[in-house]
């Protein structure tokens, strides 16, 4: 009556998944520090600061949500035989 299956998880991530976040996220710190620079001649360099801390801040999170929702739609459980 007691089935005993067995069971494996598979990843089958790869790096070409997770390129275009990458660079996506470069992009985002790139032009945050362009506008950081930017702002740096200012008369209140203290923006710039606070700017560059400011898209970093709220990028951050979006960035970990891609990256796990993209890690856990490539996980898998199959049953061994």
């Amino acid at each position: 009556m007691t089935n005993s299956s067995k069971y494996k998880l598979i990843c089958d991530l790869q790096f070409g998944d997770i390129y275009i976040q990458i660079l996506a996220w470069m992009g985002v710190i790139f032009l945050s520090l362009a506008a950081g620079l930017g702002l740096m001649g200012s008369s209140r360099p203290l923006f710039a600061l606070f700017g560059v801390g400011l898209i970093l801040v709220l990028s951050l999170p979006f960035l970990l949500f891609a990256f796990v929702t993209t890690l856990i739609n490539h996980i898998k459980i199959a049953t061994i035989n």
